[in-house]
């Protein structure tokens, strides 16, 4: 059972892309079982006493990237991978007055985004929601309140990251990535494939072709394994 930051950083650097936690139609593997040694989620339990606080340390110490930048949950990406990630889902255009205030001023909360930008809560949230699904955004650390939970700040992931100006080709960015997926999972279709990424699953379909072998089961569906 893991139960330190390092361990869990060790955990995601090996896995690749893991949820935080366990989601039944996503194929990915979650720290939280990692944490507890089950898929069920207890609130409260000693092990989210670990896992609560860690979600936020493990990006501020630079060890894991965490945000929900997959299947549109926090997830956490181990960074030698996230070139590779931004290159095949990354998607900057038009970032928003959002992602324009965090540029000008660095790392922001949510709070701070609104008396920045002067826009409501909904629609902030919702911005950080899309901004970080796009990769443009990701958590950067966690800023105590005066009263109350602490909030979130907000940082462009590629200055929070430190991104090479060069990424890979997205092709082959995503052939690297179903490929993980795949080692990890052993079989897929391409719905699974899908909603990890939030692609077409004609995409995810044409993707696989390329990395793994097909086969249609008795129902008629589609699966592809290993080659």
């Amino acid at each position: 059972m893991i139960r330190s930051l390092d361990a869990a950083a060790a955990w995601v650097d090996d896995v690749g892309l893991a949820l935080l936690f366990p989601k039944a139609d996503v194929v990915l593997p979650s720290l939280w079982e990692q944490v507890a040694g089950a898929a069920e989620v207890e609130w409260p339990s000693p092990e989210m006493d670990f896992l609560w606080p860690a979600k936020d340390e493990l990006p501020a110490r630079g060890l894991v990237c965490v945000g929900k930048h997959l299947a549109r949950v926090v997830s956490c990406v181990a960074p030698r991978l996230l070139p590779a990630l931004v290159a095949a889902n990354g998607d900057d255009a038009d970032p928003g007055p959002v992602a324009e205030a965090v540029r000008a001023l660095g790392p922001l909360t949510a709070p701070q985004l609104r008396e920045e930008t002067g826009l409501p809560k909904k629609e902030v949230d919702r911005a950080l929601v899309s901004l970080h699904h796009r990769l443009v955004l990701t958590t950067s650390h966690l800023v105590e309140q005066d009263a109350g939970w602490g909030a979130l700040a907000h940082d462009l992931l590629a200055r929070k990251w430190r991104l090479p100006p060069r990424l890979p080709a997205r092709d082959e960015a995503r052939r690297e990535l179903a490929t993980l997926v795949l080692d990890a999972a052993r079989e897929l279709t391409a719905a699974d494939l899908a909603g990890v990424f939030g692609w077409r699953r004609k995409e995810a379909a044409e993707i696989l072709d390329q990395v793994a072998d097909g086969r249609d089961d008795e129902a008629g569906f589609r699966i592809w394994t290993r080659r």
